[in-house]
């Protein structure tokens, strides 16, 4: 509703580097950036409805604040949920990075070509990463140069590792340089960067366990004593 409201306001030039936010959400690569910024506009408008129902009672310098702050806001919001989900879906990744690295480097060693490699570690593992080394390869079937779909690659998951890794396959498709090496090593600091990952996510949730302890069982094991205080006052009585 969104995009079509802002296709008949008119849709802005979309700045340089939303097809990047675009592409690490995950959204479809056919997703047209004057779509997008048609939602923005769109959701603009959103915003300052909404906003107006809130200003029709202030006074007008802060109505037109409260305005302008809706209309700001509503054309913000696309990029703060395309951020949120492009977060999401990167930690996502980052879990399953070791193991997919470790079956392609077995399957490059064992003499497939990079195109072919992918697409079988893609059919092989479920995943996040394994999908959308499976679309790459799928994508080079289709008439794509491996450079140009390995970038997509690398735009759809922007993480350091990943960009090693396209680098890595790259490297072997142009030189026949033997990426095993290199993936064994990038399999290895994903592995270690997934234990720290688990290791914060653990230790953010000791204070989480706590206030839940405190707030809940304590209460209720007070509750307990309480009751049973009273029924024992209430038999002396």
């Amino acid at each position: 509703a969104a995009a079509r409201l802002g296709r008949r306001l008119g849709v802005p030039s979309a700045p340089a580097g939303l097809a990047g936010r675009i592409a690490a959400p995950g959204l479809p690569p056919r997703v047209p950036l004057a779509d997008v910024m048609a939602a923005k506009v769109g959701a603009a408008v959103f915003g300052l409805l909404l906003a107006g129902t809130l200003a029709v009672s202030l006074p007008p310098r802060q109505a037109l604040t409260i305005l302008a702050l809706g209309a700001a806001g509503g054309f913000f919001a696309p990029d703060l949920w395309l951020a949120r989900r492009a977060r999401a879906r990167l930690a996502r990744a980052g879990l399953e990075l070791a193991d997919v690295v470790d079956l392609l480097r077995v399957a490059v060693e064992a003499g497939l070509p990079p195109t072919r490699a992918l697409a079988e570690v893609g059919r092989r593992h479920a995943g996040l990463v394994a999908g959308e080394l499976r679309a790459a390869a799928g994508r080079v079937e289709l008439g794509t140069g491996l450079a140009d779909s390995l970038e997509l690659l690398r735009a759809r998951l922007p993480l350091p590792a990943m960009a090693v890794l396209v680098a890595a396959l790259q490297r072997a498709a142009r030189h026949g340089a033997p990426p095993g090496p290199a993936l064994a090593a990038l399999a290895a600091d994903a592995r270690a960067e997934r234990a720290r990952c688990l290791r914060d996510q653990a230790a953010a949730a000791a204070p989480r366990i706590q206030l839940a302890i405190a707030l809940l069982l304590v209460p209720s094991v007070l509750l307990l004593v309480a009751a049973g205080i009273a029924r024992a006052l209430a038999g002396g009585a």
